[in-house]
């Protein structure tokens, strides 16, 4: 790769673009003005009346998904390998062969226990099955994981607004945050997921249409593109390669994503509370896996973009040694200097859209933890309901302000954005996944079990981490079978003297 010595040159938006980006900004507040006039409970809040059709909750799993790492840094996956040599191709999507896999796990083994009375977090089928404490003790886990994640990710479209715009890191999460908590605010879940439709519809336009401007931009078209592709291996998606340090093998794509999408689609409030909003469980499943097809195709796109901007630089020559240094600003820095006016205003908007999808849901899933698994436990006199969703109101606003705090403490990562955010992800939700198959698929074990089980979930994947020689896409699969084996374990030493299940209900049939 080429790369040319000079500095990046900050560039402000055209008139043109401010308009198409203030549209954008108009729509999605005015998405959440529309939805504020029919909150009137928690119910309306948080699961949006449980009468949203499946199709949007469908728009709406895609979009949470696509958060500006997609949008940034799968292309910058494509585009340059990291320090371990992974990366630079299309290996990628072996995680999303995982992760249809996992979709299909989730529908079968955790779906149904979730439409057995109505649930506003998922959380509380853990209280059914074992105890207030192993709920808050897995809404905690979630409160802390999610912020972090989404902290980053908020940080990575930071790094879009510095590359167009001469603003400070600070001042652009500033800009970003406040406009997400506004709608959020305003109009709750069905706000979250109507604006999500519509940030669909934005962010695939935009990448689209870069990807297309990036195709005509370089000389022989898709022929120099497939020359230069097969000329430096950008076109390998399997890597058969039995080493568990490597995160972007087919196994660990397969058996690691599997593990991962299950957790994070199974057992996480993010993903789960779309689920609850649904009829029922049916229109429930046929929105997750038909989001799996969608995903697929949208991975292939982003990647595609990092191919194109790999040709393009190659050919030019005019990429900046400090740009190339970190592939997570390479498209940024593609968008600030090489798309014409009217159009950078629609793929800026587009980055918008990607990022408040995943931070709207974020920040409506955090308050409704906050709320259901603790607010409401703790509450001493009558349910108001018009009181608790001021309160949820204003606890979308506090963890706004989290996810801020966390986004400035990140700006300073040398990292691959993507690798933090998945490796945030997987170092949680394998031992809270173990957490659930224990409350779903066993009678004997309780929650003191239970939790040792979670304990030694958490302190094995330190141990784990600690060597250094374990990819991240592993930690799902380590974290879950720990805590499901030790749970299970401490249970039978626990019952030695005891014949009987435990407190709980939820078991499927049969069980």
């Amino acid at each position: 790769m080429r790369t040319c010595g000079g500095p990046t040159r900050l560039r402000t938006l055209h008139t043109l673009d401010l308009i198409v980006l203030g549209i954008y900004l108009a729509g999605v507040v005015g998405v959440g003005w529309w939805c504020s006039r029919r909150q009137h409970d928690l119910r309306d809040y948080f699961l949006g009346g449980r009468q949203v059709p499946w199709w949007a909750l469908l728009a709406s799993i895609v979009a949470t998904e696509t958060s500006t790492v997609t949008f940034i840094s799968v292309p910058a996956f494509a585009f340059a390998a990291n320090a371990r040599g992974e990366g630079g191709n299309f290996s990628f999507l072996s995680l999303v062969l995982g992760s249809l896999v996992g979709r299909l796990l989730v529908v079968v083994l955790l779906l149904p226990s979730y439409f057995r009375g109505e649930l506003f977090t998922v959380y509380e089928l853990l209280d059914r099955r074992f105890s207030r404490g192993v709920r808050q003790t897995a809404s905690a886990v979630f409160l802390v994981t999610r912020s972090l994640a989404d902290g980053v990710r908020l940080m990575a479209t930071a790094l879009v607004l510095v590359a167009l715009v001469a603003w400070s890191d600070p001042t652009a999460i500033v800009v970003l945050g406040v406009v997400t908590m506004v709608y959020t605010w305003l109009g709750g879940m069905r706000a979250v997921i109507w604006a999500d439709v519509l940030q669909l519809g934005v962010y695939l336009a935009g990448a689209g249409a870069a990807a297309v401007l990036l195709w005509q931009s370089i000389p022989g078209g898709w022929e120099t593109v497939v020359t230069t592709g097969h000329q430096h291996g950008k076109f390998q998606i399997l890597d058969f390669t039995l080493d568990p340090g490597r995160s972007y093998t087919f196994w660990a794509g397969l058996i690691g994503g599997a593990f991962l999408t299950t957790a994070t689609h199974g057992t996480d409030q993010l993903m789960v509370q779309r689920y609850l909003c649904a009829r029922n469980a049916r229109q429930a499943a046929l929105a997750l896996l038909g989001s799996g097809a969608m995903v697929l195709l949208q991975f292939t796109l982003f990647l595609g973009i990092g191919l194109l901007l790999f040709v393009f630089y190659d050919r030019a020559g005019t990429l900046p040694a400090e740009v190339a240094a970190r592939p997570d600003r390479v498209f940024p820095h593609y968008m600030a200097t090489a798309l014409p006016v009217g159009l950078k205003g629609l793929v800026v908007a587009a980055v918008f859209a990607a990022a408040m999808s995943t931070l709207s849901s974020s920040l409506n899933s955090l308050a409704a933890a906050t709320m259901n698994d603790f607010y409401k436990a703790w509450r001493v006199g009558p349910a108001d309901p018009h009181r608790e969703v001021r309160v949820s109101q204003w606890l979308t606003l506090f963890w706004g302000g989290i996810l801020m705090g966390v986004a400035w403490g990140a700006a300073h990562l040398t990292t691959r954005v993507v690798d933090t955010v998945l490796a945030l992800a997987s170092f949680t939700n394998g031992p809270v996944l173990g957490l659930f198959l224990l409350g779903v698929y066993t009678r004997r074990v309780d929650g003191t079990s239970a939790v040792m089980g979670l304990v030694a979930g958490l302190v094995g994947l330190l141990l784990v981490w600690s060597t250094g020689k374990v990819s991240w896409q592993w930690y799902v699969v380590v974290g879950s079978l720990l805590t499901a084996g030790v749970g299970w374990g401490a249970s039978m030493v626990r019952a030695r003297h005891t014949d009987g299940p435990c407190r709980g209900g939820v078991p499927p049939d049969g069980q």
